[in-house]
């Protein structure tokens, strides 16, 4: 109890002065050893013993206190504390950017999606398509950062989905995690999901498409498709113009053979004579006369 007494009137007599390295407790002023309330207090011995508490390190980063005249029984009527700056500690890193390897960037557009395929070449890209609430993303991630560095080849492209909604949507990404890979002329090669658990799936088709090509045709990128979808959608500030396809020239109509009729002569036509009455010594009967060409 005297103890606290003691620091306690230590602080509402003294004049402490402000330095860099802390607070001095010791007076300008001050008799080696005086009576407070009663109390001998030798102020040199507690002064040094709180002054090489306070300017010691805490983790790594410097304490200070700042001075606030205002104590209790100091003669002044406003509050007083003592206010602790400590440094603030670093934020954790996030776990899609821990173990990047040079040949994994994160897209940050779609025109930065679009423009990355085209100049990739016949180089294979993976596009990775994650979120940062996904689990099994996460669970991945590590794998899928051992694979880019043992094929420093590949380039591999992030798409936050978080960040990129309408994107994945005019993509038809509604499932996470997702890859696809893409190879010059040939443009997407195929497109998956896996997890941790069927991870040989991604490692096949890595495996599969990383074999030497080279193709003369420029390179394909994103399908036809997708390009109109991405342009079409007002969410994002990418504009596409599709190519003008060719148009089929008009097919040849027949018109139909008109029929001609040729003329007949006299003898193939069957006149409508009128009957005589041939008499004849055999036959009496009446006969129709018939013309022929004979």
């Amino acid at each position: 109890m005297v103890d606290v007494l003691t620091r306690a009137n230590l602080f509402s007599c003294c004049n402490p002065n402000q330095h860099g390295n802390g607070l001095s407790l010791l007076p300008k002023s001050c008799p080696a050893s005086c009576s407070m309330r009663g109390f001998p207090v030798k102020l040199k011995s507690h002064a040094l013993r709180l002054s090489s508490s306070l300017s010691t390190d805490f983790n790594g980063k410097r304490v200070v206190l700042r001075e606030n005249k205002g104590f209790p029984g100091g003669g002044n009527s406003s509050k007083g504390s003592i206010k602790a700056q400590i440094g603030l500690i670093g934020k954790s890193q996030k776990w899609w950017v821990k173990g990047l390897q040079p040949n994994m960037r994160e897209v940050d557009s779609a025109q930065d999606l679009v423009d990355s395929l085209l100049n990739a070449g016949d180089k294979l890209v993976v596009v990775d398509f994650f979120s940062p609430g996904c689990g099994g993303c996460k669970a991945l991630h590590p794998k899928i950062c051992q694979l880019a560095e043992m094929h420093p080849d590949v380039q591999f492209l992030q798409v936050n989905y978080e960040e990129h909604k309408s994107m994945c949507y005019s993509l038809n990404v509604h499932v996470l995690p997702f890859f696809r890979f893409y190879r010059g002329a040939h443009g997407r090669l195929c497109s998956f999901s896996c997890t941790n658990a069927t991870i040989k799936k991604f490692k096949d088709a890595l495996a599969k498409h990383t074999t030497d090509r080279c193709s003369l045709e420029p390179t394909k990128g994103l399908e036809e498709k997708e390009l109109v979808a991405l342009a079409a959608n007002k969410d994002l500030s990418f504009n596409y113009t599709p190519k003008p396809q060719p148009t089929p020239a008009p097919a040849e109509v027949e018109l139909p053979v008109p029929h001609v009729v040729t003329p007949h002569t006299i003898s193939d036509l069957v006149l409508p004579l009128t009957s005589t009455t041939l008499k004849s010594g055999q036959d009496s009967k009446e006969k129709p006369l018939v013309a022929s060409g004979r």
